[in-house]
């Protein structure tokens, strides 16, 4: 190893490091471990003040956002309905029936989700061509301009901008919930990786009360100020876009995907907030990572859909992040009021609906310690056999309402259901494919994940009503079932990622549903 260094210069070209990791030697002479031995306790990194803000950053000014747009619908809908039916009314002389009334509205919401399954395309694309830092501002410029569209919508009494500020605010969104994790997971040591991995579902479930909180009648909720309630996350979107000229950018993507090396180094370095000289064995993986990644063709989502090398990650990933919506999380969220309705009343349900809204964001924060002291696989295992529990529980508990104990026994369902929750089947989702895919496919992977994800919200939201109204309250056996599914398909093909590196855990599934990952690591 040779590190060519000027002595107390603050300027160390850092493009002329150059480190030959199989020469490494410890103090004592013998060969340094090798990182994937021991890689997590030999990570030096820690909570610096550029992670900590990259995590604030991120958190309140991409993902927050997100969960905002989605929760702030609800309690305000009668008066948005009541906009759209009289701005129809006026500008085309058309009175809207009930059913197209409900058409229109179920539009206008359920369209923010297809700009989360187009923003999610598109992140892969947008993150690998100009780089993660640009891509999260393409996502905070949306954000700032579907609020303004918002803010048109009553002074122009349009419909058409009120679609298209959902459409734009879900744009913002899909970038949000694939760009965030990969970015976190990127610039934070091997060590913190799990912690940096939640902050998406933290955002997001902070952004849906935030959204539930703003939209009550005593707050923004009113008819002369809704519009100006869409509009109210704007802010963080703005501060966000400014804060990211300070972040690095991931020094994972500038030193493989860029091939910026010295640039990268240095991104570490202000990172880490250390000398370059003690980060030997970050630098080591980055020179593995780029060594075995293949350069014969760019990674994109067609690349990643075809190769059969990434074909079992790739299912994985698909499968938790739609697995996630078939839980039923959303189902539950949207039948909790009518359950708290029966055993609180009408006004205590409302706040008892935003309680469970505190119990996610608790179980998020906590999450944070989970998943740095737990295996990814236990977390998940439990959370998804404690959920199945509580989701047939709440099946029958339902069915027997009129048994006079039974509205507890379903309001102490919900309330359990959503702390076992976040345990796992919350946060895992969101950041899996970061630790089960190489630098080089982790984008295309995470924005087709994405996809799912948004698009699992999407069919629930438009299966749901009539599920249930086929099915009643043993709909919610269905969601069990998919847990369960989601479950057993994990206990056979997922990994242990916790505190290995990536190209270690993607190495174990290149053959395919022919893998069995859990058996090698058993060996």
């Amino acid at each position: 190893m040779w590190i060519r260094r000027e002595a107390e210069d603050q300027e160390t070209d850092v493009s002329a490091l150059c480190i030959d990791v199989s020469k490494v030697k410890s103090l004592n002479g013998e060969p340094r471990k090798s990182e994937s031995n021991n890689v997590h306790d030999a990570d030096p990194g820690g909570w610096t003040p550029l992670l900590v803000l990259g995590g604030a950053t991120c958190c309140l000014g991409s993902a927050l956002p997100a969960g905002f747009n989605i929760g702030v619908m609800n309690n305000p809908a009668y008066l948005m309905i009541s906009f759209c039916n009289d701005s129809v009314r006026e500008r085309y002389n058309v009175q809207l029936s009930g059913r197209g009334l409900q058409i229109l509205w179920s539009a206008i919401v359920s369209v923010f989700l297809l700009g989360g399954v187009s923003g999610s395309l598109i992140a892969s694309w947008l993150s690998d061509r100009f780089g993660r830092k640009v891509a999260l501002r393409v996502g905070n410029i949306c954000g700032v301009v579907g609020a303004v569209l918002f803010l048109l919508v009553r002074v122009t009494n349009s419909v058409e901008l009120f679609l298209i500020g959902r459409v734009i605010v879900g744009l913002s969104g899909g970038l949000a919930t694939s760009l965030l994790p990969m970015y976190m997971t990127e610039i934070a040591p091997l060590k913190l990786r799990g912690s940096v991995g939640v902050l998406c579902q933290l955002g997001i479930t902070c952004g849906v009360l935030m959204g539930q909180i703003a939209g009550l009648n005593t707050v923004l909720g009113t008819p002369e100020s809704w519009h100006f309630l869409l509009a109210s996350f704007s802010p963080l979107c703005a501060v966000a876009f400014l804060l990211t000229f300070v972040l690095p950018e991931s020094p994972k993507y500038l030193y493989i995907i860029r091939g910026e090396q010295g640039k990268a180094l240095k991104e570490l370095r202000r990172l880490r907030n250390m000398d370059i000289m003690l980060l030997q064995n970050e630098i080591a993986s980055l020179q593995h990572e780029l060594a075995t990644r293949s350069t014969s063709e760019t990674w994109n989502i067609k690349r990643v859909l075809n190769d059969p090398v990434v074909r079992l990650p790739l299912f994985l990933v698909c499968l938790m992040q739609f697995g996630q919506q078939l839980t039923g999380i959303n189902a539950v969220f949207y039948y909790s009021n009518a359950i708290f309705e029966v055993g609180l009343g009408i006004n205590a349900a409302q706040y008892a609906t935003l309680g469970t809204g505190l119990a996610n964001i608790i179980m998020a924060i906590v999450s944070v310690m989970i998943m740095s002291s737990f295996s990814r696989r236990k977390a998940l295992f439990l959370s998804c056999y404690l959920c199945i529990g509580c989701l047939v529980i709440l099946s029958i508990s339902i069915a027997l309402i009129i048994v006079p104990f039974m509205q507890w026994v379903c309001t102490i369902a919900v309330l359990a259901y959503v702390v076992f929750y976040g345990i796992g089947l919350g946060p895992i989702p969101y950041f899996i494919g970061s630790e089960l895919f190489d630098v080089g496919p982790r984008s295309a992977a995470m924005s087709l994940g994405s996809v799912f994800n948004w698009g699992g919200n999407f069919l629930v939201g438009m299966m749901f009503p009539s599920l249930h109204a086929a099915l009643g309250p043993y709909v919610f056996l269905v969601f069990a079932g998919c847990t369960l599914i989601v479950a057993q398909i994990n206990q056979l093909y997922l990994p242990e990622t916790r505190g290995r590196n990536t190209s270690d855990v993607a190495s174990l599934m290149t053959r395919g549903f022919k893998s069995r990952p859990n058996r090698t690591l058993a060996a």
